[in-house]
């Protein structure tokens, strides 16, 4: 169940994202791709080493393994990296989500707004949301979420395939290497291997917490080969007509309306897992428990403070309905720092610098770099993407 939570939660929108960052960044875009892939693997070993750091004592969250590093700043200034993502995430989730119903029920006796198919998403997350608690409670979703998202590739892989010909025909182009739209790759890149987030609550789950480093490098690597699976083709075939998400480009019908059906059931299986783990951590912080409140006192608090979740979620993503844009926003913003920077910075702080390996020491440089050339180029692409969007009415 915990490799089941993982790819679910980090596979699907990226399947769906890979294959416009490399129109973004060209096929050099592949290089940055495997690199991501090694990167996230280390990071996600070394993120859940640092909760054991404490001898006889096991840190529960990222913002307290934060706190025991820099103090409470510090740890204040990871939870607002944190609720950027678990909040962010779950509303491009719910974007994605209202655009796929408003584009099938279009023409039909069920066609709504997308604002009104974004709000009914918002609702059908909310339901298991309020009603479990815990990570091993939806883990049951993970499953289901990550079947839909392997159907979605092969529906993207066959369909786009079949369409090479009258493609080619058209005339398709690449790019080797595109650097000036490269750091908003690496944000969309970046947020197809982001569950950082997660980690901490799935490895609490399992019931034999020494196998994560196989948990996370079997699941990060299941997502990576999904993702080449799309990415390469896709780009391929598309050239530098590839849009996000790529079940766009392939043709109308029953194949594309399979794999729209399938990816807004990943979705909405993957978004309660998130809005969990934010809900576990403001849990934590504010002590709510059975203990304290009593068993339907501590149920009540806690419905109440997810069904704001939820509420939040719906209202951003009514107001901020541009997918791709949002993608490389939350990529580039959060999820660059919380997968490459944050982790290798409490690594050294809890375990020491002097004692590693030169070679380890330069890896963790080269991970660095990378989440914070994400993170001031790719939010200020996805910043300006934003506002021209915003301004002249568009949608992405």
């Amino acid at each position: 169940m915990a490799y089941w939570n993982v790819v679910c939660v980090v596979a699907g929108t990226g399947a769906l994202g890979l294959p416009y960052a490399l129109r973004q960044g060209g096929w050099f875009g592949l290089f940055i791709f495997f690199l991501s892939w090694a990167m996230s693997i280390y990071t996600g070993v070394i993120l859940i080493r640092c909760l054991y750091a404490k001898t006889g004592y096991r840190m529960s969250t990222f913002k307290e393994i934060s706190t025991t590093c820099f103090g409470s700043i510090g740890g204040w200034v990871t939870f607002f990296f944190l609720a950027w993502i678990l909040l962010g995430a779950p509303t491009l989730y719910m974007v994605l989500a209202g655009q796929n119903l408003h584009q099938l029920c279009e023409g039909t006796v069920a066609e709504l707004n997308q604002k009104y198919w974004t709000v009914i998403m918002c609702v059908v997350i909310g339901i298991p949301f309020v009603l479990v608690k815990s990570m091993k409670e939806v883990a049951w979703m993970s499953a289901f979420g990550s079947v839909a998202t392997v159907v979605v590739v092969l529906i993207v892989l066959v369909m786009s395939c079949m369409d090479q010909s009258a493609q080619f025909a058209k005339g398709v182009t690449h790019d080797a290497v595109i650097w000036d739209q490269f750091p908003a790759a690496l944000a969309t890149i970046s947020f197809s291997f982001g569950g950082n987030v997660i980690y901490p609550h799935v490895e609490a789950s399992m019931a034999k917490p020494k196998q994560w480093p196989w948990v996370i490098g079997c699941g990060l690597s299941t997502c990576a080969f999904l993702y080449l699976l799309c990415a390469v083709p896709g780009y391929y075939i598309y050239g530098t007509t590839t849009v996000n998400p790529i079940y766009n480009n392939i043709p109308a019908g029953v194949g594309q309306t399979i794999a729209i059906v399938l990816i807004t059931v990943h979705v909405l299986m993957a978004a309660p897992l998130l809005t969990t783990a934010l809900s576990l951590d403001l849990e934590d912080m504010l002590n709510i428990t059975v203990d304290r409140f009593g068993k339907w006192k501590e149920f009540f608090i806690r419905a109440c403070l997810r069904i704001a979740i939820v509420v939040v979620v719906g209202i951003a993503a009514c107001f901020i309905p541009y997918f791709s844009l949002l993608m490389g926003l939350i990529g580039s913003f959060s999820n660059c720092v919380l997968i490459f920077v944050f982790p290798i910075l409490y690594y050294f702080k809890l375990t020491g610098f002097r004692n590693k390996h030169i070679i380890e020491i330069l890896w963790c440089f080269l991970t660095i770099l990378m989440g914070i050339v994400g993170l001031i180029f790719g939010t200020k692409d996805a910043i300006e993407g934003l506002i021209q969007e915003t301004q002249g009415g568009g949608s992405s």
